[in-house]
């Protein structure tokens, strides 16, 4: 026998041995092959700590600007542990982020529920509701947040905006001040401050505050028309002049047109009165207090013309019917168009 075929035939006799055990082993009790199987089942504890850790991949995800892969695993560390309040607030974070309120708002109330102490949920819940205008419940969940954290600034100031959107100055008076005492190199907090006192009718602290206010900002329209405002329930009329006469240079607007008309008419500069109040009727036909404004100034120059200059009165009444075709409510132009109509 050739040598090659010596090497050959044990393998042979080898496999046929093999063979002959499985054969055998079929269909015999207790000489089943071995079933395949997976991987380990994972316990109760081990699935919650997977949660935790893809709670903390998700975080790290948001931090590198991917906000849908961190949604992802926080949903993935949810479907693990549902009593994850970091997922919950982490999902909240990015919505809010986004501006949508309502998906925000959802996550920081389970947030919030699971662990009521923790300011975060709280905060984040109450931002949420107030920028969904619910407001009553923004502010009760503003309270339980500073509960938590008394010396926090963004609760502070947003719960007094809260206060002030409900129309409540007073409630909102010691939290806009605690702001502005937190840090008061804070444009928007002095601002919010002066809003306040503007909502008392306390005009020169108000006017205090948003003069901080623009030494700290941009000089905002709304800040300059606020400023105008409170200088001239001050009767500080040159001063609300010249701050509306440089708003209309950064913005005109039919509003700002109007203060400007009724600071000059205050300083007895008539024909520029009129002048603004027909700068603010082109940008808004159907502005009714610029409307009112002409009104008035053609009424006091047929005054002033000893009742003479009947086009003036004419003018004048027309200017008041066009503004209670705007708005019915005004009993002062009623009362004055009864009497000069």
């Amino acid at each position: 026998m050739s040598d090659a075929r010596r090497r050959t035939k044990p393998l042979c006799r080898i496999v046929v041995v093999v063979q002959a055990i499985v054969l055998c082993c079929a269909g015999v009790p207790g000489c089943e092959a071995p079933a395949p199987t997976g991987p380990p089942k994972l316990t109760a504890r081990q699935v919650q700590e997977r949660g935790v850790e893809r709670a903390e991949t998700a975080a790290q995800l948001r931090e590198q600007g991917r906000t849908e892969d961190a949604l992802t695993w926080f949903a993935l560390a949810i479907e693990d542990n549902p009593t994850l309040t970091t997922a919950y607030i982490g999902m909240g974070q990015i919505y809010q982020e986004r501006g949508n309120h309502y998906e925000a708002e959802r996550r920081f109330r389970v947030a919030a529920q699971q662990q009521p102490r923790n300011f975060d949920a709280q905060y984040g819940h109450a931002l949420a509701l107030q920028m969904l205008n619910r407001l009553t419940e923004a502010v009760s969940a503003y309270l339980r947040a500073l509960s938590i954290a008394p010396d926090d600034f963004d609760a502070n100031m947003n719960l007094a905006t809260a206060y002030l959107q409900l129309n409540e100055p007073r409630q909102a008076l010691p939290y806009a001040r605690r702001a502005v005492e937190l840090n008061g190199d804070v444009g928007n907090a002095r601002v919010n401050l002066g809003s306040v006192y503007a909502a008392l009718e306390w005009h020169n602290e108000a006017v205090r505050q948003y003069q901080a206010a623009a030494e700290l900002m941009d000089l905002t329209p709304p800040l300059l028309l606020n400023l105008a405002t409170s200088l001239g329930k001050s009767e500080r009329y040159i001063e609300m002049a010249n701050t509306l006469e440089r708003l209309v240079e950064i913005e005109p607007s039919a509003a700002a047109w109007e203060r400007l008309g009724f600071a000059r008419f205050r300083l007895r500069r008539y024909e520029a009165a009129l002048e603004a109040f027909h700068n603010a009727t082109a940008i808004d036909p159907d502005y009714f207090p610029a409307l009112n404004g002409i009104g008035v100034c053609l009424l006091n120059k047929h005054l002033l013309s000893q009742r003479s200059d009947m086009q003036a009165r004419r003018d004048a009444v027309e200017a008041f019917r066009h503004s209670l075709r705007v708005n019915k409510n005004q009993p002062k132009i009623i009362d004055l168009l009864s009497r000069y109509d």
